[in-house]
């Protein structure tokens, strides 16, 4: 896959305010992590140790998701910060490891950058998957998108110099797993994708610092990829000949390279890591099983990909014709898009159906492939709801 090249927006006021922050003492600019129970106010709780939940479909309507709203994808318990500074160590295949702590980091006079980007979990609509495959049964809002700042991760590694070996760039967290046996989340992407413009050492989600929650106070963002790449609670990062050993790189994160008979799993050497997003596009409103009045209404959601654009939304009613839907500005190549469409429905119960096209053509299909895992479901969504006069 080609990765093209893209311009992070941002500002000379951003620029003055991301300094200032970075150089914040971090125990006063980080905020307390919320707790499952306040998150279930905003959020669907999937699990609560560790703490998944999901964001409703109705803040779809946006293009930034709302950091209180934001979904929270979690295997371990996250690592306690805010009570030391918090270093980042730089080693492996360089030709000058180092270390730095956040409030140094503005001292090696990297560029501050800003990205809109859609995050997702690999596993986001894993509950519509038939039959049921394991995991956080996920249904539609393990996505969201954001405003995410901080530094290029090609700016940091390149400051170290890298040695002619270098091919992958391994990850290292500070989340500890809850039993000897368990792995480690030990991760690592192509040197490629973490030269890629786009790919960042986020410290700030949509204009403020990025909470322990969501990985803070240094998580790493990967435009166009899914979630599991978006490593939280940045540590360190070595620069390999090889890519990351262990469970989460060489087993997990993996699905057919051709589509298979359901509940069939198949041998490694058919499996390919999960990595770009696929097309797809949900409601913001109507909600599922909504009652509405006679009268226009305004349908309203999202549609993203990966690297591919999107070029087309369309709504289907009563499984009749596709209608084109509008289709609003794209703020990024790696954010979302929301549509709208008017309809003038009739009293009665009514089925609506939304999909969304790439600019290569590639449509939504009716229903995802079945994978053992439950990754990338991107099905045409569609909802019921009644229209009462």
């Amino acid at each position: 896959m080609s990765l093209r090249e893209t311009t992070p927006r941002h500002s000379l006021r951003r620029r003055h305010l991301l300094r200032l922050a970075l150089a914040a003492p971090l125990a006063s600019s980080l905020p307390r992590q919320l707790t499952a129970q306040e998150q279930r106010i905003r959020l669907i709780v999937r699990g609560e140790r560790p703490l998944n939940a999901e964001t409703p479909v109705s803040v779809f309507d946006r293009l930034l998701t709302p950091t209180e709203s934001f979904f929270v994808r979690s295997h371990f318990r996250p690592p306690a910060v805010g009570l030391r500074p918090w270093v980042v160590r730089v080693e492996g295949l360089v030709e000058r490891p180092f270390q730095i702590n956040l409030k140094e980091l503005d001292t090696l006079r990297l560029e501050p950058s800003s990205i809109v980007a859609v995050l997702q979990c690999a596993g986001n609509g894993r509950a519509f998957f038939e039959p049921v495959v394991p995991g956080v049964p996920w249904r539609k809002g393990a996505v969201g998108c954001a405003e995410w700042s901080g530094v290029r991760l090609a700016d940091l590694i390149r400051h170290a110099g890298l040695q002619p070996q270098a091919a992958h760039v391994h990850t290292l967290t500070a989340d500890i797993p809850p039993h000897p046996q368990t792995p480690p989340f030990l991760r690592s992407i192509p040197l490629d994708r973490a030269l890629h413009p786009s790919t960042l050492l986020a410290t700030h989600i949509n204009g403020e610092p990025l909470p322990a929650i969501h990985g803070g106070p240094l998580r790493l963002i990967v435009p166009g990829w899914t979630g599991n790449h978006w490593i939280k609670w940045i540590r360190g990062l070595v620069v390999s000949s090889e890519e990351a050993p262990g469970f989460y790189q060489q087993t997990a994160y993996r699905m057919p390279l051709h589509p298979v008979p359901p509940g069939t799993n198949p041998p490694p050497d058919q499996l390919v890591p999960v990595t770009e997003l696929n097309i797809k596009s949900l409601f913001a409103r109507p909600e599922d099983g909504a009652i509405i009045a006679s009268g226009r209404q305004r349908l309203v959601g999202a549609a993203w990909s990966g690297f591919t654009p999107v070029e087309r939304v369309e709504i289907s009613i009563n499984r009749g014709p596709w209608t084109p839907a509008q289709l609003g500005p794209a703020a990024s190549p790696f954010a979302w898009r929301i549509w709208q469409h008017e309809w003038d429905p009739t009293p009665g119960h009514h089925e609506l159906a939304v999909r969304a096209t790439d600019a290569h053509g590639t449509t939504q299909p009716e229903s995802t492939p079945w994978n053992k895992s439950g990754y990338l479901w991107n099905g045409i969504d569609r909802v019921r709801v009644e229209v009462r006069a």
